[in-house]
């Protein structure tokens, strides 16, 4: 029964690996997402740098030696198996052969150096001073520790105004 596994590719060979794998009859999944750093020139760049999906019937030995293909991720000996469900919710997110990502949520009216505090997680009760976000869902803040500032990232579900 077929299953689908992760192949790790060569840094940057990912379409190499792809066109291989399929060129062997291999069924490959590759998803690519809009870059976020980049996104008004509409360049595209695979969503999981470095590695491919591929859909594994029997002998997956001749995955791993295809040109392109560093190596077949692998648990107790055998190559991991990813749920379709997975696969299918990612598929589910595709407009146009891309898969569309959530957009920057914006802090619940938080501004940099406002006082916040962090509702769950290692520094749960803490307060520090926000600082920004550097990605979807990490916020930068600032917190006394130890007598000192220290800079930590926080999800950003997990803080709220300090009143």
């Amino acid at each position: 029964m077929p299953f689908w596994s992760v192949v790790q590719t060569e840094s940057r060979r990912e379409h190499v690996a792809a066109k291989f794998l399929a060129q062997n009859k291999f069924e490959i999944y590759f998803p690519k997402i809009l870059n976020p750093k980049i996104a008004s020139r509409h360049r595209t760049v695979p969503m999981f740098p470095g590695y491919l999906f591929v859909s594994i019937d029997g002998g997956w030995w001749s995955v791993r030696w295809t040109a392109g293909v560093v190596r077949v991720l692998m648990v107790d000996n055998k190559p991991a198996c990813v749920p379709d469900e997975f696969l299918d919710a990612m598929r589910a997110r595709e407009v146009n052969g891309l898969v569309k990502l959530d957009s920057k949520p914006r802090p619940r009216g938080i501004g940099r150096g406002e006082l916040v505090r962090v509702l769950r997680g290692s520094f749960e009760g803490r307060t520090g001073i926000y600082q920004g976000q550097s990605g979807a869902q990490r916020s930068h803040i600032l917190l006394n520790l130890l007598g000192r500032e220290v800079k930590a990232m926080v999800n950003l579900r997990d803080l709220a105004k300090a009143i």
